[in-house]
């Protein structure tokens, strides 16, 4: 084998190594920027591909992939000229790879730079207190601002975050007083409301406790007079039943009385007295008369003198 085998070996290998540097395999999330003869060929997506060799130059491969940069704190002055020191930190991503290879030099270094003017804008409108109460309304201004302006760089701002907000050590001391006093000032209202709400309570238990105590009064006193009442009644039945008693039992009296009386005079009728039976049984009615508790007593005119009294008691006895 002479020199221009070996020659010939060689530039075969040479070949083979140069085709396989120009095999390139893009990886998920990634995009490469392919230049020709110094300009601008195509943005290669993930999987195979071929550049033409010693023409085709990967000029820059960029992540699409969503990226996180914290800024160092950046001093701005508040509308009532506090000065402060503010860090951030910015959440993007990279659509367009073309327009961020060459849309800007140093993309991340005009970020922050965008970013730090822009957070300087918006504190300036703003004061102390509003600065320190606003970071939802900061984060948005400043994402809307940042967005847009990146917007021609192949950036997309998805948002930004105030992530420490330090104020000059006077005014955090001022701010921690501050802040102290308010934490007694509340804690003293709690305290004064949970003692008048317990006091309110206290109130409404006695309020209650009263109410019951006169419902319960007002519920004896009712009970007490519906048995009063119960009673009354109960006792004027007992005394009407017994004079319905009483009343009945004297008018059984009366009719057996008169019964009695009837029937004796039946039986007079039917004994046919005499005139001296008669004044007889007159003489006897007069005693029970006589016996009575009346003052006064009325003779009947057909009640002659003693001495007929006396004559006819005599032939009736004789009589008999």
């Amino acid at each position: 084998m002479g020199p221009g085998f070996y020659i010939a070996i060689g530039i075969l290998i040479f070949i083979i190594l140069v085709i396989i540097s120009c095999i390139k395999i893009v990886p998920q999330a990634y995009v490469f920027v392919v230049e020709r003869l110094g300009a601008f060929h195509s943005a290669w997506g993930t999987g195979f591909h071929f550049k033409v060799p010693f023409v085709d130059v990967i000029a820059k491969r960029v992540s699409i992939k969503e990226q996180v940069v914290d800024f160092k704190p950046q001093p701005v002055i508040t509308k009532d000229n506090v000065t402060m020191q503010i860090d951030t930190v910015v959440f993007f991503q990279i659509t367009n790879a073309k327009q961020f290879a060459y849309g800007v030099e140093r993309p991340l270094s005009a970020i922050e730079n965008l970013t730090a003017t822009t957070l300087r804008n918006i504190i300036g409108d703003l004061e102390l207190e509003a600065t320190l109460t606003s970071r939802d309304f900061i984060n948005t201004k400043i994402t809307a601002i940042l967005d847009e302006a990146t917007d021609r760089w192949g950036i997309k701002v998805q948002r930004v975050e105030l992530k420490n907000i330090l104020p000059p050590p006077e005014i955090q001391d001022s701010m921690e007083k501050q802040m102290k006093a308010d934490r007694e000032r509340r804690e003293k209202v709690i305290q004064a409301e949970a003692e008048k709400k317990s006091q309110v309570l206290v109130a409404e238990g006695e309020k209650q406790s009263k109410i019951l105590r006169a419902e319960a009064d007002k519920q004896s006193e009712i009970l007490r007079a519906e048995a009063e009442r119960e009673a009354m009644i109960l006792r004027a039945d007992a005394v009407r039943e017994q004079k319905i008693r009483e009343a009945e039992g004297e008018s059984e009296a009366i009719n057996m009385v008169q019964t009695a009386v009837a029937e004796s005079i039946v039986k007079l009728n039917a004994a046919s007295p005499n005139q001296s039976v008669i004044a007889l049984k007159s003489l006897e009615t007069m005693e029970k008369v006589a016996d009575g508790k009346s003052t006064k007593i009325i003779i009947p005119s057909e009640i002659q003198g003693l001495a007929g009294l006396a004559s006819s008691l005599k032939g009736i006895v004789d009589e008999k």
